[in-house]
């Protein structure tokens, strides 16, 4: 079974297609990379699959359950992560305490266990969270605030707080834009370390296709809301038509 299937996903907006009947499936562990030419629908696909969007026809199954109807919140705790092409953290809480919410966020519990087991699982949870900021090599910016790290730091702390929840999916919304050539490059790295050691599935919309070509197994290709394509990166990029697509496109 697969862990995501994405079944004739159709979304319309007034008389404005953004997508129409996508379909593709992605395995567990997989890392899978939404590319096309911008408008082309990768980030309407992320909202259908997080909760944001429900599509006007179509399905998104997650271990082969619907999520059609699902709010995000729920979804996350179903398993899926998610990072945001704008960065969306708490700029005046630090590091540490943006990472502890998304692990609160995920592991919420009533007010009657939280009484009772609070420290325990207080401590699991700071455990968990200190993993990954070992991870990710934000030790140096465990309590500074976010607004006073570097871009980079931010996308990194971004990522973390998605990477706490424990996801066995994380959708990653242009994790290398707006970074140096080292930057990307480290990102790529994390990327590919967290499937080994974390286990996670991820589903990537990059524009660099020299690191969506490091990083992915497969790609689909998505242009004026249609899927394109569909492989092995070097399979997709000498496609024609994916060639065409990307005429006057800048990555």
């Amino acid at each position: 079974m697969s862990l995501l299937k994405v079944h004739n996903l159709t979304v319309q907006f007034g008389g404005i297609k953004a997508l129409s009947a996508i379909d593709f499936e992605m395995e567990e562990k997989e890392i899978l990379s939404i590319i096309g030419p911008n408008g082309a629908g990768k980030t309407t696909l992320f909202n259908c699959v997080s909760g944001v969007y429900r599509p006007t026809v179509g399905e998104v199954l997650f271990a082969g359950e619907s999520l059609l109807g699902l709010s995000p919140d729920r979804i996350a705790q179903r398993g899926i992560g998610r990072t945001f092409q704008n960065i969306r953290l708490f700029n005046n809480m630090s590091v540490l305490d943006n990472l502890m919410l998304g692990r609160h966020m995920k592991f919420r519990r009533s007010l009657v266990h939280a009484f009772l087991r609070i420290r325990k699982e207080e401590l699991i949870h700071r455990e968990k969270v200190e993993e990954i900021i070992d991870f990710l090599d934000l030790a140096a910016y465990r309590e500074s605030r976010v607004i006073d790290c570097p871009y980079g730091v931010q996308k990194r702390v971004e990522l973390g707080r998605a990477m706490v929840m424990e996801p066995k999916l994380l959708l990653l919304d242009e994790p290398v834009a707006g970074l140096t050539v080292e930057e990307k490059n480290r990102v790529a790295y994390l990327v590919t370390e967290m499937r080994g050691r974390f286990g996670f599935a991820v589903l990537l919309i990059e524009h660099d296709l020299r690191i969506v070509s490091r990083l992915a197994d497969r790609m689909v290709v998505l242009n004026f809301g249609e899927k394109l394509a569909e492989g092995p990166p070097a399979e997709v990029q000498r496609n024609p038509e994916v060639i065409r697509a990307y005429v006057g496109e800048t990555s």
